[in-house]
């Protein structure tokens, strides 16, 4: 069980592009601050743009995205704040890294088959990915390292919204949380 006093949680979703990262995030921000928790989400695309702009896609700016990422989410955490990190982070190693450096980390794996993901994005990125308009897109072209024991999955191709965000809500309560009723 993870021990939580004055320190806050890191929740950190990962899957590929259009699994439903972001989606559950914004979920679950909504339901955390109505139960009074202070709640900071960092979604990848805002901090490449912001905090790690100038940073490609080889595997190496990747990893040191990731890692910028986990510093802002650990330093929120230590204040007490619920931090929802919403991230491809598509390598175990680094995911595994950050897990080891916080002692409040939670691993969501948001798990969508690469078809269905494909399905659901607006932005049209797989499209040229395949086409060869991106280069080193996850799933694609660059791989995605499925976590091997993650805290929780959400399964948003069988799944409801609402079913994955009470799974996460309900691990909080059990294994986090317990003594802070949300």
């Amino acid at each position: 069980m993870i021990e939580v006093k004055n320190q806050g949680l890191i929740l950190w979703l990962t899957g590929l592009s259009g699994a439903g990262k972001t989606t559950l995030a914004q979920g679950l921000e909504l339901l955390l601050k109505e139960r009074g928790f202070l709640v900071e989400v960092l979604d990848g695309d805002l901090v490449r743009t912001n905090l790690s702009q100038g940073l490609g896609f080889s595997r190496e700016d990747r990893n040191t995205n990731i890692r910028r990422i986990g510093f802002v989410a650990n330093l929120l955490s230590r204040n007490g704040v619920v931090v929802i990190v919403a991230a491809i982070s598509p390598y175990r190693d680094v995911r595994n890294e950050l897990r080891e450096k916080t002692t409040n980390f939670v691993e969501v794996y948001i798990n969508a088959p690469l078809s269905v993901c494909e399905l659901r994005d607006i932005k049209g990125l797989y499209a040229k990915a395949r086409l060869g308009e991106i280069n080193s897109f996850t799933g694609i072209d660059d791989c995605y390292e499925e976590p091997l024991n993650p805290d929780i999955t959400c399964y948003t191709s069988k799944e409801t919204i609402p079913q994955s965000l009470d799974k996460i809500i309900k691990y909080i309560e059990q294994k986090v949380l317990p003594s802070k009723h949300i």
